[in-house]
């Protein structure tokens, strides 16, 4: 990990040439200022997972002026990912099943019968009044 804390070495004196604060890239990347200091202290990989972490390492990087590729070429066991144990499993009875905010139950069917019952009055409407003024 040596070679990422000197990639956010260079990262932090290359950023204060250019006379910039956190918050100062923070609203020119949207990255927020606690990743870019975790990056500049090479402990990024703390914060988020390793596809993050390479992608604002990278986004990092070209906003510095960096040619992130290269920067990944030369450095390969800093942009390393690791594998990461995944909290979830897929398959059957892993789906939540989605309900009302309070717990009760409302059929999936009750939009569909409510915007029928509601063209149907339209529609009566509109042939009531087309009748009414003699349009039909």
């Amino acid at each position: 990990m040596e070679e990422i804390k000197k990639i956010g070495e260079m990262f932090r004196t290359k950023r204060e040439e250019m006379h910039l604060s956190l918050k100062e890239v923070e609203n020119a990347t949207s990255i927020r200022q606690m990743y870019l200091q975790a990056i500049e202290e090479g402990k990024i990989s703390q914060f988020l997972s390793a596809v993050y972490s390479m992608g604002f390492i990278k986004q990092y990087a070209s906003f510095l002026g960096y040619d992130a590729e290269k920067l990944v070429r030369e450095n390969p066991s800093a942009f390393k990912m690791r594998m990461e144990k995944q909290e979830f499993a897929y398959g059957i009875g892993t789906l939540e099943k989605r309900g009302g905010g309070s717990g009760a139950h409302h059929p999936r069917w009750r939009p569909n019968l409510l915007w029928g019952l509601a063209s149907m009055f339209v529609i009566l409407f509109i042939w009531y009044i087309a009748k009414f003024f003699k349009i039909l």
